[in-house]
């Protein structure tokens, strides 16, 4: 069945769709009601609260999709403040002409990685579109931090030593990859990275700054940091971890891994004197067992990378447009 305008129109076709597609994969005691607003229990701690939306093209790609990807984009954020991810809302653009298979697929994937990132899915809206078959997502996420924790891009510290959780540039080859019809096997490392961020703070590391390694790439995430510590970063170029079929998609395209982005990589810093301690911990955890100490932090300002042959440059956050979009 494709999708239609009629789809949207709030009547029997809509309530049609969302029995047959989204209460079907999205069940739980809150969405159920279909109030309208979701209605929860008064949370401990400080809330965290972050949105995103989703525009990727294709829909479906090796590895991941634009549901699973809405997921991880949404918890992730949450995690890198420290807390504690618990609840998602959802709102679907529909085009018309979308497959509603299609669109069963993606809903049954944004309900697996819900439910391996630990979320529920509370509250949603469909809305239909004239267009061309795609589909748009936007997501709000809910997390609370656990008392003890101050988890903040303003928060490095000459001393502290830099963490990447695994390789660089995946998702964004395999998004590129697809968009120029090229066959790789890459695959997206789209993960949600809750039980990486939890085995920091269960192994006692006090995580200074985290952020996930999505558009812009490395160093545009390390001038963000840099920049809004008052601290300079070096990293060291033979440190970082890059996969042969990155690699090689780059030397072809002129592509550089340090602006390619990610969407299942955390960057963090920490004490130094608990560097090892952290390394270890993430590795433990599930899409970590590539995790690298991968530089430091000073003082002054900006980020420099170390290269391979021994030298010196300045690293600038990426400028223009990234092509393609890669969520």
């Amino acid at each position: 069945m494709k999708i239609e305008l009629r789809h949207g129109a709030g009547g029997a076709d809509t309530s049609e769709l969302i029995d047959r597609v989204f209460a079907k994969h999205f069940s739980n005691d809150v969405l159920n009601r279909m109030e309208d607003a979701a209605v929860l229990p008064r949370p401990e701690g400080r809330l965290a609260l972050t949105t995103d939306s989703f525009v990727v093209r294709p829909l479906e790609f090796a590895g991941g999709d634009i549901g699973r990807l809405s997921v991880c984009g949404t918890v992730n954020d949450l995690c890198c403040m420290g807390a504690r991810p618990r609840y998602l809302t959802a709102g679907f653009i529909l085009e018309e002409g979308l497959e509603s298979e299609t669109l069963g697929r993606v809903v049954t994937s944004m309900a697996k990685t819900a439910e391996e990132a630990g979320v529920t899915i509370v509250a949603g809206d469909t809305k239909v579109i004239e267009g061309a078959g795609g589909l748009l997502i936007n997501t709000a996420g809910v997390g609370t931090i656990p008392e003890g924790r101050d988890v903040s891009a303003a928060n490095l510290r000459p001393g502290d030593r830099l963490i990447l959780s695994g390789t660089l540039g995946e998702h964004h080859a395999v998004i590129l990859s697809a968009r120029m019809g090229l066959e790789t096997s890459l695959r997206s490392d789209c993960a949600p990275l809750t039980k990486m961020a939890e085995a920091l703070f269960a192994a006692g590391v006090h995580v200074h700054a985290m952020r996930d390694v999505t558009r812009g790439g490395l160093a545009t995430v390390a001038c963000e940091l840099a920049k809004a510590s008052g601290c300079s970063i070096l990293l060291r170029e033979a440190a970082l971890p890059v996969s042969e079929g990155v690699r090689a998609l780059c030397g072809i395209l002129g592509l550089d891994p340090l602006t390619m982005g990610n969407e299942g990589k955390l960057f963090l810093a920490v004490p130094g004197a608990e560097a090892e301690r952290a390394l270890a911990a993430v590795r433990s955890a599930p899409y970590g067992e590539n995790a690298a100490l991968v530089g430091s932090v000073a003082e002054g300002s900006g980020v420099v990378l170390e290269t391979a042959v021994g030298g010196r440059r300045v690293l600038s956050p990426l400028r223009g447009e990234g092509l393609p979009r890669i969520c």
